[in-house]
């Protein structure tokens, strides 16, 4: 097999970046993956179809035409005057099976450095690696560190206590039910397992939930984490200092 040229591995990772993107701007809305496409199609605002979005989420569509980005950039564009708290009113959605979930939940539009909506060129730059993502939706984590911020999120929800004197009040905030979930946030919380970095990048909206219900309980240990990328950055800041502690000692840490 032939070694990939630059403009290849360009074009995978701004694909592998654009899904990211993708994924966290639905997981941050709670929206399902018609929403883009009915509102599109609902507004006149362009046409795309849910099983496009669903592969661009997953890196699987290498050659989306131009009204994808199109589209994808009007609707953000045109949710942007709501985003992220004031209320949406009299808006044209009547009959749009979306209309619903955003009066209730106000969206998240995809906001630039300079807080202004990402467009159809922007979306696209970004699909073809020309671009990086907003720092605040690039929440992509790396194989190799997926174990060592998993160690941080330990620290930071336990205040490095025992598991068993801080278990109870950890596992009140998680906010997840599925048992099998909860099973494995235990496992990784006590040091038995760790996340991979697809599990922790799926998980991290909950534990940044987690975080925050723990800073406004009773938990003396417990500290604000801002927004959810400011949580991985301060989470990634405290891997560094706990390896770095860690290999000026006797040994290195098994999570660093």
């Amino acid at each position: 097999m032939a070694p990939r040229t630059r403009l290849q591995q360009q074009l995978e990772s701004g694909r592998d970046a654009f899904a990211h993107l993708l994924r966290a701007w639905h997981k941050r809305n709670g929206w399902p993956h018609t929403m883009v496409p009915r509102l599109g199609q609902h507004m006149q605002l362009g046409r795309v179809h849910p099983s496009q979005i669903s592969m661009l989420k997953h890196s699987k569509l290498a050659k989306p035409g131009p009204e994808v980005f199109l589209t994808i950039g009007r609707v953000n564009c045109w949710l942007w005057p709501w985003s992220p708290s004031r209320p949406l009113r009299d808006l044209p959605l009547a009959g749009c099976p979306e209309g619903e979930l955003l009066e209730r939940n106000p969206p998240v539009a995809l906001l630039d450095e300079s807080g202004q909506p990402l467009g159809p060129g922007q979306f696209l730059e970004i699909f073809t690696g020309l671009t990086t993502p907003p720092p605040s939706f690039d929440l992509r984590i790396g194989e190799q560190e997926a174990t060592a911020l998993c160690g941080a999120l330990s620290d930071w929800l336990t205040g490095r206590q025992p598991w068993r004197q801080c278990k109870a009040q950890v596992l009140a905030a998680y906010p997840v039910e599925r048992s099998q979930r909860r099973q494995q946030f235990e496992a990784v919380l006590s040091g038995q397992k760790d996340y991979t970095a697809t599990e922790l990048e799926a998980e991290l909206d909950d534990l940044h939930r987690t975080a925050c219900a723990m800073a406004e309980g009773a938990a003396p240990w417990a500290k604000t984490p801002g927004t959810i990328d400011q949580f991985l950055s301060q989470l990634r800041q405290l891997r560094q200092q706990s390896c770095g502690s860690d290999a000026d000692g006797e040994g290195i840490s098994s999570r660093c």
